[in-house]
């Protein structure tokens, strides 16, 4: 069966830190571009972080650079999020998804495959 399936969320008062997890089967992650985005109540979708397949090149949003780190472990057919310093604007359902190319990403576009998606809650 192929999935992805999100991981690692939960409540965490301002200035905590989590990482999330999304976990692929019956599929290879490595062989594909994969974004993480989230949202929020009342907003669009928003793409957080992307990492490339091919060279592992990152990009994040604005909003999060400097405080996300999205990173692959292909022997684990994973990729994390590692979230610090999160800020009450974080809480939002991140989920992650393939992206067929990083302009997708930009747009807010999933791929072929995509997980059911983790809460965040951050506190004041």
């Amino acid at each position: 069966q192929v999935q992805l399936v999100e991981s690692g969320g939960g409540l965490v008062q301002s200035g905590g830190s989590l990482r999330l997890s999304c976990a692929a089967s019956g599929f290879t992650l490595a062989y594909h571009d994969i974004g993480w985005f989230r949202q929020a109540p009342g907003k669009e979708r928003e793409g957080v972080s992307y990492i490339s397949s091919s060279d592992g090149s990152t990009i994040y949003a604005d909003s999060v650079k400097g405080r996300f780190t999205i990173s692959r472990d292909n022997a684990k057919n994973t990729v994390y999020l590692q979230m610090n310093y999160l800020k009450p604007e974080d809480t939002a359902v991140y989920y992650c998804a393939t992206v067929p190319t990083v302009t997708s990403w930009y747009l807010g576009y999933y791929g072929d495959y995509y997980g059911q998606g983790t809460q965040v809650t951050v506190s004041s």
